[in-house]
């Protein structure tokens, strides 16, 4: 099972469009999103995905009604806990509002920071895509996780 991962869009459709592109080729079975849509129409793009997708809300997502219509309640308040292919995994905006080593999860995805990072500690895995809006960096990133494997890979769009 291939997992999409995407953080920190902040509006900028073009690189949406560019992950949902790269998904969609890809082929991922679902796309996890670890906060800061901004805006409900940056929603509009990722349901143009060919996979289901879920999200959690961040510190950026301040029209949380709006963006709750828009993924037809697909954003939830992290953090959000779900199991796939028998891992269990928690997706959450911001790594610091949980306490990792205490989190049942064998797969912690964050964002945030804007900062890509893939982490084995502990018989885990943590992993934040980056940035795809690159508003920051310059540089707009997302990852695709292989569960079967717990190969994670990134991509600059």
């Amino acid at each position: 099972m291939k997992i999409g991962i995407i953080s920190d869009t902040h509006d900028n459709l073009p690189k949406v469009e560019a992950a949902v592109k790269l998904f969609n080729r890809r082929k991922v079975n679902l796309v996890l999103h670890a906060g800061d849509y901004v805006a409900p129409f940056t929603v509009a793009r990722l349901n143009k995905l060919s996979c289901d997708w879920l999200g959690v809300f961040g510190n950026n997502d301040g029209e949380r009604q709006g963006l709750l219509k828009a993924s037809g309640g697909r954003i939830k308040e992290g953090p959000l806990r779900i199991e796939l292919a028998n891992k269990r995994i928690t997706l959450i905006h911001d790594i610091n509002s949980i306490n990792p080593p205490q989190e049942k999860a064998d797969i912690i995805i964050f964002g945030h920071s804007h900062k890509e990072e893939i982490i084995r500690e502990s018989g885990r895995l943590l992993i934040n895509p980056g940035e795809c809006s690159g508003w920051l960096t310059e540089k707009a990133t997302v990852a695709i996780l292989d569960l079967d494997t717990l190969s994670v890979k990134t991509f600059k769009i």
